[in-house]
């Protein structure tokens, strides 16, 4: 054999031999893969859960320490591991978000969102009215303040992981409630808010010599009730207003030309103020006896406030609540009665009357487009407290309020619900209320201004006496009482602004008669701002007499602040 040909035989067994290693090694991988198991890592998509609106994160540091990274808002959708560990006593649950391993108390994950929300039990802090429904105004009950609630389900979460509205239950009482009125413990729901002492400046006051009749300040809340801003409808803090009654529709144009020369910048009109400003389906469903009553046609009137707002003026609906003959005579077993007094006024407890002037308003804002609305009459008639002396009225008090406890209630709820439509809510009460005092009716101005976002109150100066001086000296008049409403206004945390009626009629209806010209305009507006009272004014005509616009308009021009 020749040395070429032994070496081309060694080659090609050597790699026979080659082949055969690779071919035992793949064989060997082969079969020892059969015996191992396949390493399957269990994911799932899961929820943040908690009775608190955050849910605590947990991670181990450089240290190999375990402690707390960061909180996350409950609701937070995360990626679950099947890896567990135990840390003093705790089971934690591996999870994944935003690309970050962390560790979670396993009882925090839940596999619904719905389940987010885990709190069974909450403590009302400040009354609140229940309703049917998550959805609309349609008021199922009430519980006052201290009362422990069960929480049974809930509407939506916010951004920050707090609850919008809670399903609720308490005895027979079913239904929704807003969770800013509820707090976690019965020492927090018993407790009056008394920072910088506001309660303590609050609690002793009464009306005096008529204790009892009107409510004690002691019952009412003083809780900061945080204001709304709507982006795209800016509230009016510096008001030069006209007040147009719902007969002026049809002059509109007219109005807007002194409106626009003369820098008005906010017109209040009336919905319903008597008879109704146009044919609400609001009225025809709950008080067809209003809705017999409407003034204008719908085009009209809708015509009217488009204009307003064209002409960048702020377009402020006037509706009076609670002094409502043609509501009464539909609804009589929601008016007060008495011996005392045979008119149909339906009573500031009746929550049917509630949610049909809350409905209205809500109407006038889909409808009309306004963008606040104002409310006028809310309190009881002026003469509550003879009727309450008397022993013989029914005032159809269900849930044993007192007077002035009713007046807010209500506003709380009609704020909720206006400020759900993007609008803002503002209040007239009487010039008294600037006192040191609950009034018999139910107004106390603190309690009132600390809801609402503007608060207008009626300081006409021929309601001060039957002295000249009153009516003849606007300026002094006027700053007498923009003292006491300046002092209310500190008094609480979240005020309103203050928007006030001024007298724009001559007075008085006696003798000696004064004309209330442009000056005497200037000189009640400068003596609000003298006194930080910055909000603005409005025009009360109760004719919205076109001629006395005319003769008062350079008023509107001046610049106050």
């Amino acid at each position: 054999m020749t040395k070429k040909r032994r070496k081309r035989k060694i080659k090609v067994g050597r790699l026979i031999l080659l082949l055969s290693i690779i071919v035992i090694a793949v064989l060997a991988v082969l079969f020892l893969l059969k015996g191992v198991k396949k390493v399957v890592i269990d994911k799932k998509t899961m929820y943040l859960a908690s009775d608190k609106s955050e849910v605590t994160l947990y991670n181990y540091d450089e240290n190999n320490n375990f402690k707390e990274d960061k909180k996350q808002t409950r609701g937070t959708k995360v990626t679950s591991f099947d890896k567990k560990i135990e840390e003093n006593n705790t089971k934690y649950t591996q999870i994944e978000y935003n690309n970050t391993n962390y560790y979670v108390n396993s009882r925090n994950l839940v596999s619904d969102i719905k389940d987010s929300v885990l709190e069974k039990t909450k403590y009302v802090r400040t009354s609140v009215t229940v309703y049917e429904n998550e959805k609309d105004s349609k008021i199922s009950s009430f519980i006052k303040k201290g009362n422990e609630i069960s929480i049974t389900g809930y509407d939506i979460l916010n951004e920050d992981g707090t609850v919008n509205m809670y399903k609720i239950s308490k005895d027979d009482i079913t239904g929704y409630v807003y969770s800013k009125y509820l707090v976690d413990t019965m020492e927090e729901a018993t407790a009056n808010y008394n920072e910088n002492s506001v309660y303590d400046t609050h609690k002793d006051r009464k009306y005096p010599g008529r204790e009892l009749h009107g409510g004690k300040a002691s019952t009412l809340d003083y809780y900061p009730y945080e204001k709304p801003q709507f982006k795209d409808n800016p509230l009016m803090k510096n008001a030069k207003a006209m007040y147009l009654n719902a007969a002026t529709i049809s002059s509109i144009d007219s109005y807007l030309k002194i409106a626009k020369e003369n820098g008005v910048n906010a017109i209040v009109v009336d919905i319903k103020d008597g008879a109704l400003a146009y044919s609400s389906e609001v009225a025809k469903e709950m008080s067809p006896t209003a809705y017999a009553t409407a003034m204008n046609d719908n085009s009209a009137y809708k015509s009217a406030i488009d204009k307003i707002k064209e002409a960048g003026i702020y377009a402020i609906g006037r509706i009076v609540v609670f002094n409502d003959v043609h509501y009464g005579k539909d609804h009589p077993e929601d008016c007060i009665s008495s011996k005392a007094s045979n008119r149909l006024w339906p009573s500031a407890y009746s929550r049917g009357a509630w949610q049909y002037n809350v409905e209205l308003a809500k109407e006038a804002v889909h409808e009309m487009g306004f963008n606040e609305i104002q409310f006028d009459y809310v309190r009881f008639p002026e003469d509550a407290y003879n009727m309450s002396v008397s022993g013989n009225s029914d005032f159809k008090n269900k849930y044993d309020e007192e007077k002035a406890e009713a007046v807010q209630n209500f506003l709380f709820y009609a704020a909720d619900q206006l400020h759900k439509e993007g609008v803002y809510l503002s209040v007239d009460v009487f010039g008294e209320c600037s006192g040191e005092y609950v009034t018999a009716y139910g107004q106390y101005w603190p309690a009132i201004s600390n809801i609402v976002d503007a608060i207008s109150s009626m300081p006409y100066t021929d309601h001060f006496g039957r002295s000249v001086d009153t009516w003849s000296n606007p300026y002094q008049t006027m700053n007498n009482w923009a003292k006491g409403a300046a002092a209310r206004q500190k008094e609480i945390p979240t005020p309103a602004v203050a928007r006030t009626w001024i007298t724009a009629y001559d007075t008085p209806y006696w003798k000696p008669t004064v004309i209330y010209n442009a000056s005497k305009i200037e000189d009640q507006v400068r003596a609000l701002y003298d006194n930080g009272l910055d909000g603005g004014f409005i025009t009360w005509n109760s004719s919205s007499s076109l001629a006395k616009y005319e003769q008062i308009k350079s008023a509107f021009a001046k610049n106050y602040e």
